[in-house]
Protein backbone atom coordinates (compact mmCIF):
# COMPACT_ATOMS: atom_id res chain seq x y z
CA UNK A 1 0.00 0.00 0.00
CA UNK A 2 1.28 3.46 -0.98
CA UNK A 3 2.50 5.60 1.90
CA UNK A 4 0.21 8.61 2.40
CA UNK A 5 3.20 10.92 2.88
CA UNK A 6 4.64 10.36 -0.60
CA UNK A 7 5.52 13.61 -2.39
CA UNK A 8 3.51 13.38 -5.60
CA UNK A 9 5.19 14.17 -8.91
CA UNK A 10 8.69 13.59 -7.56
CA UNK A 11 11.01 10.63 -7.53
CA UNK A 12 13.14 11.32 -4.46
CA UNK A 13 11.15 11.69 -1.27
CA UNK A 14 13.80 13.50 0.74
CA UNK A 15 17.03 15.43 0.53
CA UNK A 16 20.09 13.55 1.69
CA UNK A 17 23.29 14.85 3.21
CA UNK A 18 25.76 16.35 0.72
CA UNK A 19 29.01 14.48 1.36
CA UNK A 20 31.09 17.46 0.14
CA UNK A 21 29.61 20.07 2.46
CA UNK A 22 30.33 19.97 6.19
CA UNK A 23 28.22 23.11 6.57
CA UNK A 24 25.26 21.81 4.63
CA UNK A 25 22.73 22.19 7.43
CA UNK A 26 23.67 25.81 8.16
CA UNK A 27 23.61 26.61 4.43
CA UNK A 28 20.22 25.00 4.01
CA UNK A 29 18.76 26.90 6.95
CA UNK A 30 19.98 30.22 5.52
CA UNK A 31 18.40 29.39 2.18
CA UNK A 32 15.04 28.52 3.75
CA UNK A 33 15.03 31.74 5.78
CA UNK A 34 15.77 33.75 2.64
CA UNK A 35 12.87 32.08 0.80
CA UNK A 36 10.48 32.90 3.62
CA UNK A 37 11.57 36.55 3.69
CA UNK A 38 10.93 36.78 -0.05
CA UNK A 39 7.40 35.50 0.42
CA UNK A 40 8.07 32.01 -0.91
CA UNK A 41 7.11 28.97 1.12
CA UNK A 42 10.21 27.18 2.35
CA UNK A 43 9.31 23.96 0.53
CA UNK A 44 6.53 24.25 -2.05
CA UNK A 45 7.85 21.58 -4.44
CA UNK A 46 8.53 24.21 -7.10
CA UNK A 47 11.34 23.86 -9.64
CA UNK A 48 13.93 26.64 -9.75
CA UNK A 49 16.03 27.33 -12.85
CA UNK A 50 19.45 28.74 -11.98
CA UNK A 51 21.84 30.02 -14.67
CA UNK A 52 25.48 28.93 -14.43
CA UNK A 53 28.49 29.96 -16.48
CA UNK A 54 30.89 27.09 -17.27
CA UNK A 55 34.08 27.78 -19.20
CA UNK A 56 33.70 24.65 -21.35
CA UNK A 57 30.73 22.50 -22.35
CA UNK A 58 32.21 19.30 -23.85
CA UNK A 59 33.70 16.78 -21.44
CA UNK A 60 36.18 14.00 -22.13
CA UNK A 61 34.76 10.71 -20.81
CA UNK A 62 37.44 8.56 -19.20
CA UNK A 63 35.27 5.68 -17.94
CA UNK A 64 35.97 2.71 -20.25
CA UNK A 65 32.54 1.07 -20.03
CA UNK A 66 30.03 3.82 -20.82
CA UNK A 67 30.25 3.71 -24.61
CA UNK A 68 31.11 7.34 -25.30
CA UNK A 69 34.27 9.45 -25.62
CA UNK A 70 32.86 12.98 -25.34
CA UNK A 71 29.66 14.28 -23.77
CA UNK A 72 27.92 17.56 -23.10
CA UNK A 73 25.06 18.54 -20.81
CA UNK A 74 23.11 21.79 -21.32
CA UNK A 75 21.48 21.27 -17.92
CA UNK A 76 22.61 19.90 -14.54
CA UNK A 77 19.97 18.32 -12.38
CA UNK A 78 16.88 16.86 -14.04
CA UNK A 79 13.22 17.48 -13.40
CA UNK A 80 12.31 14.03 -14.76
CA UNK A 81 12.99 12.72 -11.26
CA UNK A 82 14.03 9.17 -12.19
CA UNK A 83 14.68 7.60 -8.82
CA UNK A 84 17.59 5.41 -9.96
CA UNK A 85 19.50 8.10 -11.90
CA UNK A 86 23.28 7.85 -11.51
CA UNK A 87 23.58 11.57 -12.28
CA UNK A 88 22.06 12.48 -8.92
CA UNK A 89 25.51 12.25 -7.34
CA UNK A 90 26.89 14.97 -9.64
CA UNK A 91 24.54 17.53 -8.08
CA UNK A 92 26.58 17.34 -4.90
CA UNK A 93 29.52 18.95 -6.71
CA UNK A 94 27.35 22.04 -7.16
CA UNK A 95 26.52 22.17 -3.45
CA UNK A 96 23.09 20.56 -3.69
CA UNK A 97 21.54 17.31 -2.54
CA UNK A 98 21.27 14.20 -4.71
CA UNK A 99 17.67 13.87 -3.50
CA UNK A 100 14.94 16.43 -4.08
CA UNK A 101 17.43 19.20 -4.95
CA UNK A 102 18.46 17.21 -8.03
CA UNK A 103 14.88 17.47 -9.33
CA UNK A 104 14.05 20.97 -8.14
CA UNK A 105 17.27 22.96 -8.65
CA UNK A 106 18.02 22.86 -12.37
CA UNK A 107 21.26 24.54 -13.47
CA UNK A 108 20.96 26.08 -16.92
CA UNK A 109 23.93 26.62 -19.25
CA UNK A 110 22.66 29.24 -21.68
CA UNK A 111 26.15 29.71 -23.16
CA UNK A 112 26.34 26.06 -24.27
CA UNK A 113 25.82 26.75 -28.02
CA UNK A 114 28.51 29.45 -28.03
CA UNK A 115 30.96 27.25 -26.12
CA UNK A 116 30.26 24.34 -28.45
CA UNK A 117 30.90 26.47 -31.53
CA UNK A 118 34.19 27.73 -30.07
CA UNK A 119 35.34 24.13 -29.69
CA UNK A 120 34.27 22.95 -33.13
CA UNK A 121 36.04 25.90 -34.78
CA UNK A 122 39.42 25.04 -33.25
CA UNK A 123 42.02 23.81 -35.74
CA UNK A 124 43.15 21.24 -33.18
CA UNK A 125 39.70 19.67 -32.76
CA UNK A 126 39.26 16.33 -34.53
CA UNK A 127 35.69 15.15 -34.96
CA UNK A 128 34.44 12.54 -32.50
CA UNK A 129 30.79 11.83 -31.80
CA UNK A 130 29.65 14.09 -28.96
CA UNK A 131 26.85 12.65 -26.84
CA UNK A 132 24.24 15.07 -25.55
CA UNK A 133 22.88 13.97 -22.15
CA UNK A 134 25.78 11.88 -20.96
CA UNK A 135 24.71 13.01 -17.49
CA UNK A 136 21.24 14.62 -17.50
CA UNK A 137 18.50 14.69 -20.14
CA UNK A 138 18.91 17.48 -22.69
CA UNK A 139 15.15 17.30 -23.45
CA UNK A 140 13.95 17.59 -19.86
CA UNK A 141 11.10 20.10 -19.23
CA UNK A 142 13.54 23.04 -18.97
CA UNK A 143 14.29 22.65 -22.69
CA UNK A 144 10.79 23.83 -23.58
CA UNK A 145 11.64 27.18 -22.05
CA UNK A 146 15.32 27.63 -22.88
CA UNK A 147 15.76 25.76 -26.23
CA UNK A 148 19.48 25.26 -25.55
CA UNK A 149 19.50 21.76 -27.06
CA UNK A 150 17.93 23.00 -30.28
CA UNK A 151 20.51 25.77 -30.60
CA UNK A 152 23.31 23.23 -30.04
CA UNK A 153 21.87 21.01 -32.80
CA UNK A 154 21.98 24.03 -35.10
CA UNK A 155 25.70 24.36 -34.31
CA UNK A 156 26.32 20.66 -35.02
CA UNK A 157 24.51 21.03 -38.34
CA UNK A 158 26.43 24.17 -39.28
CA UNK A 159 29.79 22.46 -38.69
CA UNK A 160 28.76 19.06 -40.11
CA UNK A 161 29.67 17.39 -36.84
CA UNK A 162 28.33 14.04 -35.55
CA UNK A 163 26.13 14.06 -32.46
CA UNK A 164 24.27 11.41 -30.51
CA UNK A 165 21.38 12.11 -28.13
CA UNK A 166 20.19 10.23 -25.05
CA UNK A 167 16.66 11.07 -23.90
CA UNK A 168 13.38 9.76 -22.56
CA UNK A 169 11.30 12.73 -23.64
CA UNK A 170 9.11 13.05 -26.73
CA UNK A 171 10.10 16.73 -26.90
CA UNK A 172 12.89 15.60 -29.22
CA UNK A 173 10.30 15.52 -32.03
CA UNK A 174 10.10 19.31 -31.85
CA UNK A 175 13.52 19.30 -33.53
CA UNK A 176 12.66 16.74 -36.19
CA UNK A 177 13.56 19.22 -38.93
CA UNK A 178 17.17 19.47 -37.70
CA UNK A 179 17.43 15.75 -36.98
CA UNK A 180 16.29 14.85 -40.50
CA UNK A 181 18.85 17.18 -42.05
CA UNK A 182 21.63 15.78 -39.87
CA UNK A 183 20.54 12.24 -40.75
CA UNK A 184 20.99 12.90 -44.47
CA UNK A 185 24.74 13.09 -43.84
CA UNK A 186 24.76 10.33 -41.21
CA UNK A 187 25.52 12.81 -38.43
CA UNK A 188 22.89 11.82 -35.83
CA UNK A 189 21.79 8.88 -33.72
CA UNK A 190 19.25 8.75 -30.91
CA UNK A 191 19.21 6.61 -27.77
CA UNK A 192 15.68 6.48 -26.38
CA UNK A 193 15.39 5.21 -22.81
CA UNK A 194 12.34 2.99 -22.20
CA UNK A 195 12.30 1.09 -18.93
CA UNK A 196 8.77 -0.30 -18.87
CA UNK A 197 5.63 -0.88 -20.93
CA UNK A 198 3.58 -0.43 -17.76
CA UNK A 199 2.39 3.12 -17.21
CA UNK A 200 2.00 2.46 -13.49
CA UNK A 201 5.65 1.40 -13.24
CA UNK A 202 6.83 4.30 -15.40
CA UNK A 203 4.92 6.82 -13.32
CA UNK A 204 6.51 5.86 -10.01
CA UNK A 205 10.02 5.21 -11.40
CA UNK A 206 10.20 8.27 -13.67
CA UNK A 207 7.45 10.65 -12.54
CA UNK A 208 7.97 13.58 -14.93
CA UNK A 209 9.00 11.79 -18.11
CA UNK A 210 7.00 11.17 -21.26
CA UNK A 211 4.67 8.18 -21.05
CA UNK A 212 5.88 4.82 -22.32
CA UNK A 213 3.35 5.01 -25.16
CA UNK A 214 4.61 8.44 -26.16
CA UNK A 215 8.21 7.22 -26.17
CA UNK A 216 7.32 4.26 -28.37
CA UNK A 217 5.59 6.61 -30.80
CA UNK A 218 8.71 8.78 -30.76
CA UNK A 219 10.88 5.78 -31.68
CA UNK A 220 8.53 5.06 -34.57
CA UNK A 221 8.50 8.65 -35.85
CA UNK A 222 12.27 9.00 -35.67
CA UNK A 223 12.81 5.66 -37.42
CA UNK A 224 10.33 6.46 -40.17
CA UNK A 225 12.27 9.67 -40.83
CA UNK A 226 15.59 7.89 -41.30
CA UNK A 227 17.02 8.64 -37.86
CA UNK A 228 18.69 5.57 -36.31
CA UNK A 229 17.38 4.71 -32.85
CA UNK A 230 18.87 2.53 -30.14
CA UNK A 231 16.59 1.80 -27.18
CA UNK A 232 18.13 1.69 -23.73
CA UNK A 233 16.40 -0.81 -21.46
CA UNK A 234 18.15 0.81 -18.56
CA UNK A 235 18.31 0.21 -15.81
CA UNK A 236 16.91 -3.28 -15.33
CA UNK A 237 15.72 -3.50 -11.72
CA UNK A 238 15.04 -6.98 -10.32
CA UNK A 239 11.36 -7.57 -9.47
CA UNK A 240 10.34 -4.17 -10.88
CA UNK A 241 10.97 -4.34 -14.64
CA UNK A 242 13.20 -7.40 -15.07
CA UNK A 243 10.22 -9.49 -16.22
CA UNK A 244 9.63 -7.07 -19.12
CA UNK A 245 12.91 -7.61 -21.01
CA UNK A 246 11.54 -9.80 -23.81
CA UNK A 247 8.23 -7.93 -24.35
CA UNK A 248 10.09 -4.60 -24.25
CA UNK A 249 12.64 -5.76 -26.83
CA UNK A 250 9.93 -7.19 -29.11
CA UNK A 251 7.87 -4.00 -28.93
CA UNK A 252 10.68 -1.52 -29.57
CA UNK A 253 11.91 -3.62 -32.50
CA UNK A 254 8.43 -3.51 -34.00
CA UNK A 255 8.43 0.27 -33.58
CA UNK A 256 11.66 0.59 -35.57
CA UNK A 257 14.55 0.46 -33.10
CA UNK A 258 17.76 -0.90 -34.62
CA UNK A 259 19.29 -2.16 -31.36
CA UNK A 260 18.92 -2.33 -27.59
CA UNK A 261 21.31 -1.74 -24.71
CA UNK A 262 20.91 -2.42 -21.00
CA UNK A 263 22.44 -2.00 -17.57
CA UNK A 264 21.57 -3.59 -14.25
CA UNK A 265 20.70 -0.98 -11.65
CA UNK A 266 23.46 0.04 -9.27
CA UNK A 267 22.85 2.51 -6.47
CA UNK A 268 26.18 4.30 -6.14
CA UNK A 269 26.98 7.16 -3.79
CA UNK A 270 23.99 8.94 -2.28
CA UNK A 271 21.55 7.11 -4.58
CA UNK A 272 21.45 4.10 -2.29
CA UNK A 273 19.83 6.12 0.49
CA UNK A 274 17.53 8.00 -1.92
CA UNK A 275 16.33 4.79 -3.61
CA UNK A 276 15.92 2.85 -0.35
CA UNK A 277 13.81 5.62 1.17
CA UNK A 278 11.73 5.85 -2.02
CA UNK A 279 10.98 2.14 -2.39
CA UNK A 280 9.97 1.77 1.25
CA UNK A 281 7.42 4.54 0.74
CA UNK A 282 6.15 3.60 -2.74
CA UNK A 283 6.48 -0.21 -2.74
CA UNK A 284 6.55 -1.19 0.95
CA UNK A 285 5.27 -4.70 0.22
CA UNK A 286 8.32 -5.64 -1.87
CA UNK A 287 10.97 -3.12 -0.78
CA UNK A 288 13.16 -5.59 1.09
CA UNK A 289 12.93 -8.17 -1.70
CA UNK A 290 14.01 -5.68 -4.38
CA UNK A 291 16.87 -4.29 -2.30
CA UNK A 292 18.17 -7.76 -1.48
CA UNK A 293 18.02 -8.80 -5.14
CA UNK A 294 19.95 -5.67 -6.17
CA UNK A 295 22.55 -6.53 -3.52
CA UNK A 296 22.79 -10.07 -4.90
CA UNK A 297 23.88 -8.58 -8.24
CA UNK A 298 26.71 -6.59 -6.67
CA UNK A 299 28.41 -8.87 -4.17
CA UNK A 300 26.06 -8.13 -1.29
CA UNK A 301 26.08 -4.33 -1.74
CA UNK A 302 23.77 -1.90 -3.52
CA UNK A 303 26.64 -0.77 -5.72
CA UNK A 304 29.76 -2.15 -7.36
CA UNK A 305 32.07 0.48 -8.88
CA UNK A 306 34.42 -1.90 -10.70
CA UNK A 307 34.62 -1.17 -14.42
CA UNK A 308 33.06 -3.96 -16.45
CA UNK A 309 31.23 -5.54 -13.51
CA UNK A 310 29.30 -2.46 -12.38
CA UNK A 311 26.99 -2.31 -15.42
CA UNK A 312 26.29 -6.04 -15.81
CA UNK A 313 26.39 -7.32 -12.24
CA UNK A 314 27.32 -10.78 -11.03
CA UNK A 315 25.50 -13.76 -9.54
CA UNK A 316 22.43 -15.76 -10.58
CA UNK A 317 19.94 -12.89 -10.98
CA UNK A 318 22.39 -10.79 -12.99
CA UNK A 319 23.20 -13.81 -15.17
CA UNK A 320 19.50 -14.39 -15.87
CA UNK A 321 19.01 -10.74 -16.85
CA UNK A 322 22.05 -10.69 -19.14
CA UNK A 323 21.01 -13.98 -20.76
CA UNK A 324 17.53 -12.63 -21.44
CA UNK A 325 18.98 -9.55 -23.14
CA UNK A 326 21.21 -11.73 -25.32
CA UNK A 327 18.19 -13.84 -26.26
CA UNK A 328 16.18 -10.71 -27.04
CA UNK A 329 18.88 -9.49 -29.44
CA UNK A 330 18.99 -12.84 -31.24
CA UNK A 331 15.21 -13.07 -31.44
CA UNK A 332 14.20 -9.52 -32.33
CA UNK A 333 17.26 -7.71 -33.74
CA UNK A 334 18.85 -10.21 -36.09
CA UNK A 335 20.26 -8.36 -39.10
CA UNK A 336 19.78 -4.96 -37.41
CA UNK A 337 22.38 -2.59 -36.02
CA UNK A 338 23.24 1.05 -35.44
CA UNK A 339 25.41 2.75 -38.09
CA UNK A 340 28.71 4.47 -37.31
CA UNK A 341 28.39 8.23 -37.61
CA UNK A 342 30.30 10.29 -40.19
CA UNK A 343 33.36 12.01 -38.71
CA UNK A 344 34.86 13.09 -42.05
CA UNK A 345 32.49 15.88 -43.09
CA UNK A 346 33.49 18.15 -40.23
CA UNK A 347 37.14 18.24 -41.32
CA UNK A 348 36.10 18.77 -44.93
CA UNK A 349 33.92 21.66 -43.78
CA UNK A 350 36.79 23.28 -41.85
CA UNK A 351 39.21 22.77 -44.74
CA UNK A 352 36.69 24.40 -47.08
CA UNK A 353 36.27 27.37 -44.76
CA UNK A 354 40.04 27.91 -44.55
CA UNK A 355 40.25 28.12 -48.34
CA UNK A 356 38.02 31.19 -48.20
CA UNK A 357 40.76 33.18 -46.46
Amino acid sequence: MLNANVIKGRGAQQNVRNRFSELQHETRDDFLEYCEKEGERADNNKTLYLEVFPKTIVNKVTSPDVGMTFSMNPYQGCEHGCIYCYARNSHEYWGYSAGLDFERRILVKKDAPKLLEQLLKKKSWKAHTIVMSGNTDCYQPAEQKFKITRHCLEVFLKYKHPVSIITKNALILRDLDLLKTLAKDNLISVNMSITSLSEETRRILEPRTATSKKRLETVKTLSENGIPVNVMLAPIIPSINSHEILPLAKTVSEYGALSIAHTIVRLNGAIGAVFSDWIKKTMPDRADKVLHQIESCHGGKLNDSRYGARMRGEGNIARQINDLVRLARLKYFKGKGMPSLNTMLHQEYKDGQLKLF
